[in-house]
């Protein structure tokens, strides 16, 4: 969705950019109102989260110049050469930030996690319905106080719980 930035004249759009990677450090991200006539609500939310996305794998798998441009093919060139020049001039802040990321959702350990299969049974549907549920409780330590989340999941819920937590720790070992 990058592609919204064709949108933008090439001046306006390194300094979007610039916002962008503010919000990814931690500083104030571009607002809404100020490109309202611009994007869609929708097309707002999907083009900073595909810029976002796009600068943190850039960073993240130490991109060069050329593989970078080659995830902008859909952008005119000097909509591509801006947020370049973006990712050149910021690509150590938005490392640091990442780290930085990274650390404080380290900070947060599991210490324990318990589960248990259901079986979840409706009073008019007894004999036709059988849907294995997973109670999964995890037991996290945040700073010095330890905190109790139960949650509740069918299998598609599981199955996307897990693909989540797979893909959060392929980051994880992109960063290290």
């Amino acid at each position: 969705m990058v592609v919204l930035l064709s949108r933008l004249p090439a001046t306006e759009c390194i300094k979007f950019c610039h916002r962008v990677v503010d919000g990814l450090c931690g500083r104030e991200p571009p607002r809404r109102s100020e490109h309202s006539t611009t994007w869609s609500p929708e097309e707002w939310l999907q083009l900073l989260d595909s810029l976002s996305a796009f600068y943190r794998r850039a960073v993240g798998s130490d991109s060069s110049e050329e593989e970078v441009l080659g995830g902008l093919a859909d952008v005119g060139n000097s909509h591509a050469e801006a947020v370049l020049s973006v990712l050149r001039a910021r690509r150590e802040e938005i490392h640091h930030a990442l780290l930085d990321r990274t650390n404080s959702i380290s900070s947060a350990t599991l210490q324990d996690f318990d589960w248990q299969l259901k079986l979840s049974l409706s009073s008019d549907k007894i004999s036709s319905l059988h849907t294995p549920l997973l109670s999964l409780s995890l037991d996290v330590r945040e700073d010095a106080a330890l905190r109790s989340v139960t949650m509740e999941m069918n299998r598609e819920e599981l199955n996307t719980l897990i693909s989540s937590l797979e893909a959060a720790n392929k980051v994880v070992l992109q960063l290290k």
